[in-house]
C-alpha cells in the first residue's frame, strides 16, 4: 500500500478511536485491535503528529499513582474525519473502476 494512503488512513483511525471520548495510548490500541494492529511506536508518531496538525489535545492526568497522557479531538480533527467520509466514496468508485473487469470474467 502507498505509504502516504496508508498513513492517511491510519491518522482518521486514530482519530475516530477519540471521536467520542478522550483516551490514551494503551485504550487506542486496545479500541482499535479488532480492526488493525497498530505498535505503541506507530500510534504515538500519529499522536504527536495529529497534535502537531491541531487535530488533537494532549492533557495530562494521574492515574495510579502514574501520569497519563489524554488525548482529544478537535474541532478540526472532527473535520478530517468528515473530509474523509467525503473522500472515500470516490475512492471507492476508483476501486469499482480498476476491479470491473475482475467482476466481468
Amino acid at each position: 500500500m502507498d505509504v502516504q494512503l496508508k498513513r492517511g488512513l491510519l491518522d482518521v483511525c486514530v482519530l475516530a478511536a477519540i471521536k467520542n471520548e478522550d483516551s490514551y495510548g494503551y485504550q487506542i490500541i486496545k479500541d482499535m485491535k479488532p480492526y488493525l494492529a497498530l505498535s505503541e511506536s506507530t500510534l504515538y508518531t500519529i499522536l504527536k503528529r495529529l497534535e502537531t496538525a491541531n487535530m488533537l489535545t494532549v492533557r495530562t492526568a494521574e492515574h495510579g499513582g502514574r501520569l497519563r497522557k489524554y488525548y482529544r479531538i478537535t474541532d478540526a480533527g472532527k473535520r478530517r474525519i468528515e473530509e474523509f467520509k467525503s473522500d472515500w466514496k470516490e475512492i471507492l468508485a476508483i476501486y469499482r473502476f480498476v476491479t470491473k473487469e475482475d467482476a466481468d470474467e
